[in-house]
């Protein structure tokens, strides 16, 4: 079992851009020292929703300050980006992470919303898809691409850049378990969990046909990863856990708009949640209790994020959820019960401190000169 992270990277209202995007960055450090498996970060764009709509931007700055961690975009939306450009930033980021970027592939929301906000024919989203993920694998396997599509023609273009993961570092593709297979890509399901066991054996299924035909037009995983996503806050009781999550689903809801200005028409809002939330039981299973010392408790709310908590509690949970279930320190192996390392209790509101602080050479090893970065 493999543990990992998606973030939207949304909006916080009470500290600048800056300093979210600086805090961030010490938060996925953290991650990285815990064991996790892989960061993803998603793309949208002008919405609260999305502070890192340039993916390869805010990952280069990942890649600087983690070590072990795999990442990247879940999803680059293919239509909206120039194929080329692409393989140039896939390239650099990958080179600039000794080889642990990831390459998240996917079509969008709602059948090309965004495509057609920048002007473009959401009928054309599909075809766009496919032309961008073909090329994407002639630059990464060939010296030089050449193409002749309907929206794209290149001719003899050197591939100067090239991934440094051989021939390319591995797909991911979300929602979809059959295509998630047709295109070689690793599966993540962004349904309910306990829809997990059906998807999973279509994606498997797929997975097989696809490894038969071995079209070599296509990328290919040799042990394919698929699994959820699901979203848990957790407090010290479960009163206070649903409480603060109710208040952050809220925000979270309200991020999916696009701001507008008085008197237009709304702009399409992406897939995503509605405007309530279900509380399921605690978590009770062993391997996820607290201590009988340090009691924790967990409320898993479905389809549920949270960007509005402080960074100090962030770093804590996360290295309470580390201490309790322990995502392997080895990123290939299998999963291992270790005993808890629980973490003092986060501060209230009413008494705001800083997260625990990460050695400068463990958040940015060859940076030196960088400051350590405050909360």
């Amino acid at each position: 079992m493999k543990f990992g992270i998606f973030d939207h990277l949304e909006r916080r209202r009470d500290v600048g851009l800056t300093q979210q995007y600086q805090e961030r960055l010490k938060l996925v450090a953290q991650a990285d020292i815990a064991g996790f498996h892989c960061y993803h970060v998603a793309e949208h764009h002008h919405s609260p929703l999305c502070l890192a709509p340039n993916q390869g931007v805010y990952l280069a700055a990942v890649a600087q300050c983690t070590k072990h961690l795999l990442f990247g975009p879940l999803v680059y939306v293919l239509p909206l980006h120039h194929p080329v450009r692409l393989l140039e930033e896939i390239s650099m980021v990958d080179h600039l992470s000794d080889g642990r970027f990831q390459i998240g592939i996917g079509r969008g929301t709602g059948g090309g919303q965004e495509f057609a906000m920048w002007g473009g024919n959401p009928e054309e989203n599909n075809e766009r898809f496919v032309e961008t993920f073909e090329i994407l694998m002639r630059g990464m396997t060939n010296d030089f691409l050449s193409y002749d599509g309907k929206f794209y023609q290149f001719r003899d273009l050197w591939m100067e850049l090239r991934p440094k993961q051989t021939p390319h570092p591995p797909f991911w593709y979300a929602g979809n378990p059959v295509h998630a297979a047709e295109y070689g890509g690793n599966f993540i399901c962004f349904g309910a969990v306990k829809d997990l066991p059906g998807l999973a054996r279509s994606y498997l299924e797929s997975w097989e046909r696809h490894n038969r035909e071995a079209d070599p037009a296509l990328p290919h995983v040799e042990q394919p990863l698929y699994g959820g996503r699901t979203s848990f806050y957790i407090a010290e009781t479960d009163r206070e856990a649903e409480e603060r999550a109710r208040k952050s689903y809220q925000a979270y809801s309200g991020n999916f708009a696009k701001p507008i200005p008085s008197g237009s028409s709304p702009q399409p809002r992406p897939a995503g949640p509605g405007t309530s939330i279900r509380p399921e039981p605690p978590i009770s299973t062993p391997s996820l209790d607290g201590s009988p010392s340090s009691p924790v408790r967990r409320r898993r709310l479905e389809n549920t994020s949270s960007d509005t908590w402080r960074t100090a509690d962030a770093i804590t949970w996360l290295r309470r959820f580390n201490g309790e279930t322990s995502p392997t320190k080895r990123r290939r192996g299998r999963w291992r019960p270790a005993p808890p390392k629980l973490c003092p209790v986060s501060p209230t509101p009413s008494q705001p401190q800083s997260p625990p602080e990460l050695e400068r050479e463990e958040l940015c090893p060859e940076k030196e000169s960088r400051s350590t970065l405050k909360v």
